[in-house]
């Protein structure tokens, strides 16, 4: 069935603003009080700034990915759509209404979409029934043959939590988070996929230049979900179990801690994350700004499934020596659960809600796709 939902082009619902020392849950309220370590100043807030829902009816998008200027979205119970623009107004088209094979059970689905940068291929993250229970793969479409699937890496352990999901290429080079599929062992072990992020070629092989015999890249994560390159570093977003989410910047080999430890230690066996957040905030997603807004300029951000809000944060410094300058939060309260944060081809800063997960408090117009403008 070809699912065709329609979207107002410019339905603005917020506008913010002079927010710069709003209390906590307001709009565009800065905070510092959650990080573990790192001291935040108060963000300079005084441009302002729209939100648009560009889109609304979609259930539980995940993934997000350009292709020839076409926004493409997975659905975790297994579709896949695209955004078209129309002269006055936009719509949701479905590609593939039913991945085969998907099992959308617990966090699990279709989870996350990339495309390869030269050829007519795309990359998805599935859950998918095995004789064991649910497990993870990897797999290519051919666009050329209706996405026909192609399976490039399967079993790799999965859960009704903990699935990670994430994908990126970059550098010839295609990324992807696994969570630990709700066994913390598994991320100290490099023999099991799960609880890694892995770094494979754009045919499904391991990497030449991964540090073991294997597809692992970096290992000891718990459910990493946000993932994105700046300056030829690596950065993520990791879900910590009640305290403890990180950001972290990934370097080849290393050990990233769970579940011997939760954010910062003194043992030289672990990288520590850039900062943490207790109580636990619950990242989804991340990704670099270079839009129009100039306040935001180089700014991380990702969105919070738990605490409802998109953040922006400057850090000072690269890789895994930088530091916190501030933080914001963005939104909070206004959209509900925030999973993923993008950039479009203009620059513009994207969101897509995920109230219809079995964990939020969906209103009719969920779930929506939201864009950030200047006001």
């Amino acid at each position: 069935m070809d699912r065709r939902r329609y979207l107002a082009t410019l339905g603005s619902a917020a506008i913010l603003g002079g927010c710069a020392g709003r209390p906590t849950g307001g709009a565009g309220s800065t905070d510092g009080t959650d990080a573990d370590a790192d001291a935040d100043s108060d963000a300079d807030s005084d441009t302002a700034v729209a939100i648009e829902t560009l889109a609304t009816d979609l259930e539980i998008p995940w993934g997000a990915a350009y292709r020839d200027g076409t926004l493409y979205l997975t659905e975790r119970p297994g579709r896949i759509v695209r955004v078209v623009d129309g002269e006055r107004s936009s719509s949701i088209e479905t590609v593939v209404d039913a991945v085969t094979g998907v099992d959308h059970v617990g966090e699990g689905g279709l989870l996350g979409l990339a495309f390869h940068p030269s050829e007519p291929y795309a990359y998805t993250h599935q859950t998918y029934e095995t004789a064991d229970g649910p497990a993870n793969r990897l797999v290519r479409h051919d666009l050329t043959d209706g996405w026909a699937p192609d399976p490039l890496l399967t079993d790799v352990p999965g859960a009704p939590i903990h699935d990670g999901g994430r994908l990126l290429v970059h550098d010839d080079a295609l990324y992807m988070t696994c969570g630990d599929a709700s066994v913390g062992a598994n991320a100290q072990d490099r023999d099991v996929l799960a609880g890694s992020v892995l770094r494979l070629t754009l045919d499904g092989e391991p990497h030449p230049d991964n540090p073991f015999d294997s597809p692992v890249f970096s290992y000891g994560h718990r459910n990493p979900q946000g993932l994105v390159v700046r300056d030829g570093t690596l950065y993520s977003t990791e879900h910590g179990p009640r305290v403890a989410d990180e950001i972290n910047a990934l370097r080849a080999g290393e050990n990233y801690g769970w579940p011997e430890v939760r954010g910062a230690s003194d043992d030289d066996r672990f990288v520590d994350p850039i900062t943490s957040y207790s109580p636990t905030i619950a990242p989804a997603s991340a990704t670099f700004y270079d839009g129009p807004i100039e306040a935001w300029q180089g700014d991380f951000f990702f969105g919070t499934l738990k605490a409802e809000h998109v953040r922006r944060v400057r850090f000072e410094g690269t890789g895994d020596a930088a530091t916190v300058a501030e933080q914001e939060r963005l939104a909070e309260g206004e959209y509900g659960r925030i999973r993923t944060v993008f950039t479009g081809p203009e620059g513009h800063l994207h969101a897509v809600t995920s109230n219809r997960d079995g964990r939020g408090a969906p209103v009719a117009a969920d779930d929506r796709l939201l864009r950030f403008v200047p006001a």
